[in-house]
């Protein structure tokens, strides 16, 4: 680092560094970079070992003021990340080289976009975009000791990408889906801006999901009970065994989650005969309510549809929130009222020859996505305004 003053430390857990010194860099608009969150991860045995995340959490100091953090894995292989770079392992595993271990700064098991290089609020403005870049530096320079063959960012903020992109490390769009709150009075009054016909598909989906028989509950904090986590523990492992998937997470994990961050835990449930039969986790951030994970025991017409992309609506439109984000991929959610949003990721790629071949990957794909997201924007279901 050009800064001789400050240092890179890293960390085998969460744990080993204070919870308030961690929030202070975290800060409070996003519950997934929070301690709350990572230590629930790691002491529920969700990351770790077992599933190949360990934690190598980076801190940046100066003497002993902490400047930044960074929730960072090294990582055996490229499951669980939603930014899939098993092409790039493949081919330079093919060439002779090893990919694995990586390192991984990113939120477990989590496609939330959000802050990745966590600036502590007592570095002046003026100087954080310098504490940003030597923190890029630094980690780069941590990977070239470990002898790893590189690291990646995932999921991080316009500001970061764009920063770590000045640093020399190559950038990654990708897509997600997300609604926006227009200052809506109602679900009506959101629906009131749709085109007649897909109005009528949304309202329609509406009636029939409340009409089978289903209660359906949304639950914070201590209204969530150990019945309700073992229930919902069932809907997870029941959509991952349908999707042929990997249950990183543990039954202790969600009740965990749930003592450490208490309101900012939202389960919207649907129960038939006074049974949980299916179940939506969300997270409560600043401005913004985030769609985890869901499952269900049963078959109901547009159950996900209401329990996952509508109910999280009513609940924005309730709180204020601005926007809801309803977790990966799903070009389905269009017709819901979620739009196309870009997504960022910066990676820095040790090896010269692999490094070369994945920027022409990421040139060639990032104009791609632009040109898919403005495609899939015409399949907006809102009014189009009539030009003056």
């Amino acid at each position: 680092m050009p800064d001789q003053s400050l240092s890179l430390s890293l960390h085998p857990a969460i744990k080993s560094i204070e919870p308030e010194k961690w929030d202070r860099c975290a800060g409070t608009d996003n519950p997934f970079v929070s301690h709350a969150f990572l230590s629930a991860v790691e002491d529920s045995g969700s990351a770790g070992s077992r599933t190949g995340w360990l934690p190598r959490h980076a801190v940046l100091s100066q003497g002993a003021e902490i400047l930044a953090v960074a929730p960072m894995y090294a990582k055996s292989h490229s499951y669980g990340e939603y930014v899939f770079d098993h092409g790039w392992a493949a081919a330079f595993e093919r060439a002779g080289g090893q990919y694995y271990p990586k390192l991984q700064v990113a939120s477990p098991f989590s496609p939330v976009p959000g802050p990745r290089l966590l600036i502590s609020p007592t570095v002046p403005a003026d100087r954080q975009g310098a504490i940003m870049q030597a923190m890029a530096e630094a980690l780069s320079q941590a990977c070239t000791e470990l002898s790893l063959s590189s690291v990646h960012v995932t999921f991080c903020r316009p500001e970061e990408y764009e920063s770590l992109g000045e640093a020399g490390w190559l950038q990654r769009l990708g897509t997600q889906f997300h609604w926006e709150n227009a200052g809506y009075a109602s679900f009506d009054d959101f629906l009131a801006g749709f085109n007649s016909r897909k109005r009528k598909v949304v309202r329609r989906e509406r009636r029939d999901a409340n009409s089978c028989g289903l209660v359906f509950r949304t639950l914070r904090g201590s209204e969530i009970t150990k019945a309700h986590w073992k229930a919902f523990y069932r809907f997870y492992t029941s959509t991952v065994d349908r999707k042929w998937g990997s249950a990183y997470l543990t039954e202790r994990f969600f009740p965990l989650l749930s003592e450490r961050l208490g309101d900012r835990v939202v389960l919207m449930l649907a129960e038939h005969e006074g049974q949980p039969v299916a179940g939506a986790l969300n997270l409560l951030g600043r401005d913004a309510l985030y769609g985890r994970n869901w499952g269900c025991l049963g078959d109901w017409p547009f159950l996900h549809f209401e329990l996952c992309y509508y109910r999280a609506i009513d609940f924005a439109i309730e709180h204020g929130l601005a926007r809801v984000e309803a977790g990966a991929q799903g070009e389905h959610k269009i017709q819901r009222g979620y739009l196309p949003k870009p997504t960022y990721s910066a990676h820095w790629i040790a090896h010269p020859g692999l490094r070369r071949a994945v920027a022409s990957f990421v040139d060639e794909e990032r104009e791609a996505r632009l040109q898919e997201m403005e495609a899939l924007a015409e399949y907006s279901p809102y009014r189009q305004e009539a030009p003056e």
